[in-house]
C-alpha cells in the first residue's frame, strides 16, 4: 500500500492543505470507519458529520466546511470532489503493471508480434498475425485472434475476447467477459418477413407462416480508438462490411451491447445495460445512462444527454437532454409524469363534477 503525506497528495490532486500537511496517509475510507492512518473522504455535509464515529486524523473536504470543530487535525480542501476522488483512488488502485513475462501455458503463435514489455499470463492464446504493444498484460485465459493489433499499454483482465482483425489503440482497458468482434445478430428471409411488413405499415402483419432465418455474417471487424474502457460482460460486435467503431476516450460500462456497424464518437459514456442497435450512431461526448436503448439507424448528436432507461427510435439533435419511452426533451418529460401524477385526483375531481351535474334540477 502507498504511503503520501497530506500535503504530497493534495499537490497531486490540485488540492489546498490547511493544518498539518505532514501527517501520513496509507489509505481511503468512510469517515465513520477511518483509522488514523486514513484520508476519511468527506467532501459532502452527511458523510463530515460521520467523521466523529471514526478515528480519523485528516479528511478531504468540500471548501468552508467546519474542519477544526470535529477534532481533524489537516484537511485537504477542493472545489471538484468528484474530480478529486479521480486523482486519489488512481493514486491508491493497486498497480496494472506486471513484469514482462509469458506464463508457460499460454500458446502463442510463432507468427505473433509481441513486445518484449508484454506480461502474458496463464492459458491465454495469440494466434498468428496478432500484434501486442510494449507495456500491455493479459489476464489468465485471454483470448487474441489472428491479425488483431492490441496499442501500447493494453490492460486485459481475464477471459477477455479480442476477435481476429480487430484493432484496438493504445491504452485499452478490457474488463472480464468482454468479447470484442463478435458477430453481429443480422439475419434475413427468403422473402419480405412479417418483421419486413411491420416496419413499413405499423400494423399486424398479414404474413404469418414461419420462414428459416439466413444469416448475414460479419466481416467489417471493429476499430477502437486509444485511451478506452470497456466493463465487465459488455460485447462490440464486428460490422457487417465496414468495422464497427468506438472513439477515443469513450467509457463503456459493464453488460453494454454495441450492435454491428454502430460508430460511438469520442469521450462518451455507456452506462450499464445500454444496447445500441445496429448502425446508430453516438455523437461525440454522449452519455447514455443505464439501460438506454438505441433503435437501430438513429443518429444522435455530439452531446447527447439520455436519462437512464430512454429508449430512443428517431434522431436526436446536438446537445439535447432527452428522457422517457419514446425519448422526449428531459423537461417536457418531466412535466407529463407530473401530470401523469395529478391524473387520480384529477379523475375523481371529474367524477365528482359529473355527479353534482346530473342531480342539478336545472339539467332536467
Amino acid at each position: 500500500m502507498p504511503e503520501f503525506t497530506l500535503a504530497e497528495l493534495a499537490a497531486l490532486i490540485d488540492g489546498q492543505v490547511h493544518g498539518d500537511g505532514g501527517l501520513p496517509v496509507r489509505g481511503l475510507a468512510e469517515p465513520g470507519e477511518a483509522g488514523p492512518d486514513d484520508l476519511a473522504v468527506a467532501m459532502s455535509a452527511r458523510f463530515l458529520a460521520q467523521i466523529v464515529r471514526g478515528r480519523a486524523q485528516a479528511a478531504i473536504v468540500a471548501e468552508g466546511a467546519p474542519w477544526q470543530d470535529l477534532g481533524l487535525k489537516g484537511v485537504i480542501v477542493t472545489q471538484r470532489p468528484r474530480l478529486a476522488m479521480a486523482g486519489l483512488t488512481t493514486r491508491f488502485a493497486p498497480s496494472a503493471t506486471a513484469e514482462p513475462t509469458i506464463h508457460p501455458s499460454a500458446i502463442i503463435d510463432s507468427a505473433a508480434l509481441i513486445d518484449k514489455q508484454v506480461s502474458i499470463g496463464p492459458h491465454a492464446v495469440v494466434e498468428a498475425g496478432a500484434r501486442i504493444g510494449a507495456g500491455s498484460v493479459l489476464g489468465a485465459g485471454v483470448f487474441v485472434g489472428a491479425g488483431a493489433h492490441l496499442g501500447a499499454g493494453a490492460r486485459l483482465a481475464p477471459h477477455v475476447i479480442i476477435a481476429a482483425g480487430t484493432r484496438i489503440g493504445a491504452n485499452f482497458v478490457g474488463h472480464s467477459g468482454v468479447v470484442i468482434g463478435g458477430d453481429g445478430f443480422s439475419f434475413v428471409t427468403p422473402e419480405p418477413s412479417g418483421v419486413d411488413e411491420v416496419k413499413g405499415s405499423l400494423a399486424d402483419p398479414v404474413k404469418t407462416a414461419s420462414q428459416a432465418w439466413a444469416k448475414i455474417a460479419s466481416i467489417g471487424g471493429v476499430v477502437i480508438g486509444d485511451d478506452v474502457e470497456i466493463g465487465a460482460n459488455s460485447s462490440v460486435d464486428a460490422g457487417t462490411i465496414r468495422p464497427t467503431q468506438v472513439g477515443n476516450g469513450t467509457k463503456i460500462d459493464a453488460l453494454v451491447q454495441v450492435g454491428h456497424n454502430a460508430r460511438v464518437g469520442e469521450n462518451c459514456l455507456l452506462c450499464a445495460h445500454v444496447a445500441v442497435g445496429g448502425s446508430a450512431v453516438i455523437g461525440a461526448g454522449s452519455v447514455l445512462g443505464g439501460q438506454v436503448g438505441v433503435a437501430d439507424n438513429v443518429t444522435l448528436g455530439e452531446g447527447v444527454i439520455a436519462g437512464g432507461a430512454t429508449k430512443i427510435l428517431s434522431n436526436v439533435p446536438q446537445g439535447r437532454a432527452i428522457l422517457g419511452y419514446p425519448a422526449i426533451k428531459m423537461e417536457q418529460h418531466v412535466e407529463i409524469y407530473k401530470a401523469l401524477r395529478r391524473l387520480p385526483r384529477l379523475i375523481s375531481r371529474v367524477a365528482g363534477l359529473e355527479k353534482a351535474i346530473s342531480k342539478d334540477p336545472s339539467n332536467d
